[in-house]
């Protein structure tokens, strides 16, 4: 689905479910002028489509015992695709890699890790960095505290 083909009252609707993924269908309709009938067509649509690709929780890290946040620039040793694709499918799958990029720059990859202490994310590069040979090396900034963090997209652009 194209940005074309996500019109106005898709964004206003979009727009709500990203404030609040609990919002109704009834509330949505009144705030977007639509019918009921019309939001569920309408939100159905951008399922399948994959324009809404999840409707998750959001669980603040530090209630949960994860009082660490690293960002992580990694370069790795060799460009031999399947020691690449190695390393992505480890990252992917790793529960304490939130966010994870292949950026162009300095750096193959930059990642955003949680950790519950730095011991505990001491034992995170233990067991993901150095235990990879494939890794040349890794520099690590620790959040010192977090001023925006979202994933709410600006639909008004």
């Amino acid at each position: 689905m194209h940005s074309s083909q996500v019109d106005t009252a898709d964004r206003a609707l979009l727009a709500q479910l990203q404030k609040d993924a609990r919002t109704t269908v009834q509330t949505m309709a009144e705030k977007c002028g639509l019918s009921t009938a019309s939001v569920q067509r309408r939100l159905r649509r951008l399922r399948e489509r994959g324009v809404l690709q999840r409707e998750v929780a959001l669980v603040d890290q530090h209630m949960v015992g994860l009082g660490v946040t690293a960002i992580v620039s990694v370069e790795l040793e060799r460009d031999r695709l399947d020691q690449i694709d190695a390393f992505k499918r480890k990252a992917r799958v790793d529960p304490q890699v939130l966010h994870f990029y292949c950026i162009a720059g300095d750096a193959d990859f930059v990642m955003v890790v949680v950790a519950p202490d730095i011991a505990g994310y001491e034992a995170f590069t233990h067991r993901f960095f150095f235990a990879d040979s494939n890794v040349r090396k890794f520099r690590t900034s620790i959040v010192v505290s977090t001023e925006k963090s979202t994933q709410e997209l600006p639909l008004d652009l």
